[in-house]
């Protein structure tokens, strides 16, 4: 399995902070806490890829980073979290994540791999994580369970020179199964904001809930 993603895929991701690639037909979809989140309509699937931009004032962009990759924390502050750990696929390591959906919808669950790297351009220190759905024949479907499959996501972070930080997402999945225009459409619209705003609470309270883990050792 081919973990690695190419050098370009990070370029790419911490190029957007720079400057927005957004070309047409790319729109405006919504604005929330100083977030602006872009869309693309693909022909093909019926769906939509997303581009966001903004950042958080409060919060280093480590501290973000941090929090982004910290599967056993993320466990404790997304609400729609059922499963989510590291598994073994042969001699590699996928992340299984089930995802919480409301009645009668049926659960989603996805086996992707990630890759986190800490760049210096120029000086300037930018996170970059990139993540994308993989086949894992250790993890297989689960009756009850839609498996996901095209999920990939980029996110960059570097300081906004003062106390915060600059962020930049790209987010695609295909969450499969008859689900209607309009949910979806709300689950993007609604779903970003909530993310980020517990993202906020997580950074805050990441200090404390690292120093209870590094007690229980």
């Amino acid at each position: 399995m081919e973990l690695r993603f190419s050098e370009q895929r990070f370029q790419e991701a911490w190029g957007e902070l720079d400057e927005p690639v957004l070309p047409a037909p790319w729109e405006l979809f919504t604005q929330s806490m100083g977030f602006q989140i872009y869309r693309l309509y693909e022909q093909h699937s019926g769906l939509y890829q997303y581009k966001i931009y903004g950042g958080l004032s409060d919060y280093p962009p480590e501290r973000f980073a941090d929090v982004y990759m910290d599967l056993e924390y993320r466990k404790q502050w997304d609400s729609y979290v059922k499963v989510l750990q590291e598994e073994e696929s042969g001699e590699d390591k996928v992340i299984y994540w089930e995802v919480k959906y409301p009645l009668p919808l049926s659960n989603r669950d996805y086996v992707y791999v990630r890759e986190r790297r800490d760049l210096d351009v120029d000086g300037r220190k930018i996170f970059v994580v990139l993540a994308k759905s993989v086949s894992a024949p250790h993890c297989p479907e689960k009756s009850g369970i839609v498996r996901v499959n095209g999920y990939e996501q980029s996110v960059a972070i570097e300081s906004d020179g003062k106390n915060g930080c600059k962020v930049f997402m790209y987010y695609f999945d295909n969450p499969g199964g008859l689900i209607p225009a309009w949910l979806v459409n709300w689950a993007a619209k609604s779903g970003v904001p909530n993310f980020l705003t517990n993202m906020q609470k997580a950074c805050k309270g990441y200090e404390e809930q690292r120093t209870k883990t590094l007690s229980k050792k």
